[in-house]
């Protein structure tokens, strides 16, 4: 009887070795009462994030189809070509650092933007029921990247 009633003398009470933090409701309160509220709902925001993430994944099985090609000096320097417009990368520039003509770069932009959008309609076609959806989904999704 004795043994066990040291036993729970000693014991450590739930949470005994925790070290409490002193929370400050008026710092986050402050903090975040000056930033604008986003105006977005939960649902954009989710849809958004899922079209940013179906865009990476495209971008991934891209970068890995140059990698196993052995193609990554030209994925690295065509990549910001994907999106963007011939003159905020000037091809000109593009083809002295690959060390391939104006034209080959050309043809490489849009070799490689046909793929992404093939590799775009693959993964939709993944996330819908039926083919017939993805030409709607696609519209969808860039609805939502355009908000």
């Amino acid at each position: 009887f004795l043994a066990n009633e040291w036993d729970k003398a000693k014991a450590q009470k739930r949470g005994g070795s925790v070290q409490f933090v002193p929370l400050q409701p008026d710092d986050a309160e402050t903090k975040y009462g000056m930033e604008p509220p986003d105006p977005k709902t939960p649902e954009q925001c989710y849809e958004r994030r899922w079209a940013v993430t179906l865009l990476e994944q495209v971008l991934s099985r891209l970068q890995d189809e140059h990698r196993a090609e052995d193609k990554m000096a030209v994925f690295g320097a065509l990549k910001p070509c994907l999106a963007g417009d011939k003159d905020a990368q000037p091809y000109k520039s593009l083809a002295a650092t690959l060390g391939i003509s104006e034209g080959a770069v050309k043809v490489a932009v849009h070799r490689m933007r046909q793929r992404y959008r093939q590799l775009l309609r693959e993964e939709i076609a993944n996330t819908v029921a039926s083919p017939a959806e993805v030409e709607e989904e696609m519209h969808h999704l860039f609805a939502v990247l355009a908000r």
